[in-house]
């Protein structure tokens, strides 16, 4: 149950009005009406609880759980509890997701509401019903788009164009960007900045002027601290739908395709293109000027030094394919073994 003091819940409502709203269906249409207050996990649900199921490990915890409701997999209804209401979906937790959102929907600003304590210079555009907090600062020529929330002590740079409906959390900074529609970016995230070019000449380094932009798609959500660089005459570029984890680094010029997951701890270097629904692992290293490709997975602390295939599995520093690592490490690890018996 979500603590009354930070979460807003929309509820109760009816089995069928969740199902719908989940994509799932009722197990038994006599239920439909049972009332449905609240979310919970299976370990504290109530009978007034809804939980859900999506991992085999919790099936024991499943079948002692007093939840009302739950959201399963049609393969585990003979393990149900025989006084549970069940709601069947394909994808448990992708419904339980759209379940949550149902109880506890995002905040959407209903007015427009500008802090006295803001800083907005004159020419700046300011949406319909966005809500702009103190402490906040919108730059010249910026347009802050409709139903927008900016967060208090944010900076939104000169020229800065954001979607509507998107949250800039407390205290970023953000320049030299335009940012795209349904986008979260959330607590000190700082983006648009310097890439970092240098060019070494007669004993120095002579910084290359950063002319680029940072381009974020839509539906894109992007964690605590992390910072994205601006590019260096090229832009940075977010495609649409993509989730980046906290403390991450997107070096200037790199590309992300659509859908992609991105682990905190995450570095890419400049130049480097990725492409779409590529999922790259936490602490994992990416060198510059490569070419990622589609629906790749590389595992954590993987370091990438190379091109890899659309549709590839690697791991391993250099990063190599996974069935290889697994046979590098197991290599390794007998190699050991007979050292210490030796």
């Amino acid at each position: 149950m979500a603590d009354s003091r930070f979460f807003k819940n929309a509820g109760p409502f009816t089995l069928a009005e969740v199902a719908r709203a989940c994509g799932g269906k009722l197990h038994d249409e006599a239920k439909a009406s049972m009332r449905i207050k609240d979310l919970s996990p299976l370990s504290t649900a109530d009978t007034g609880d809804l939980s859900f199921l999506d991992n085999k490990k919790y099936v024991e915890a499943f079948q002692k759980t007093k939840a009302g409701a739950c959201i399963i997999h049609s393969q585990y209804i003979p393990k149900a509890p025989t006084s549970m209401a069940l709601i069947v979906s394909d994808n448990p937790y992708a419904s339980y997701a759209r379940a949550a959102t149902l109880f506890y929907p995002h905040y959407s600003p209903i007015e427009s509401r500008i802090s006295e304590r803001a800083t907005i210079h004159p020419s700046a555009q300011i949406g319909e019903q966005a809500e702009i907090e103190a402490g906040a600062v919108i730059g010249a020529n910026a347009v802050i788009g409709e139903k927008c929330l900016i967060r208090a002590n944010s900076v939104i740079g000169d020229g800065v164009i954001i979607g509507k409906n998107t949250t800039i959390h407390a205290g970023v900074h953000l320049t030299h960007s335009v940012v795209g529609e349904h986008v979260i970016i959330h607590q000190g995230a700082s983006i648009g900045q310097d890439g970092f070019g240098f060019a070494f000449d007669k004993g120095q380094h002579l910084k290359v002027p950063q002319l680029g932009r940072v381009v974020i798609g839509n539906h894109v959500e992007i964690g605590a601290n992390s910072t994205i660089d601006r590019g260096s005459g090229p832009d940075t570029v977010i495609g649409d739908g993509t989730k980046i984890d906290n403390l991450v680094q997107i070096g200037h010029n790199v590309t992300l395709g659509k859908g992609c997951i991105i682990v905190a701890h995450v570095g890419i270097s400049g130049s480097t293109t990725i492409g779409d629904y590529t999922v790259i692992g936490g602490q994992v290293g990416v060198a510059g000027h490569l070419t990622i490709g589609s629906q790749v997975k590389i595992a954590a602390q993987s370091g990438v030094m190379r091109d890899v295939e659309d549709g590839i599995t690697v791991g391993g520093t250099p990063a190599v394919p996974i069935i290889q690592y697994h046979r590098q490490t197991t290599l390794i690890e007998k190699m050991v073994k007979k050292n210490k018996a030796d």
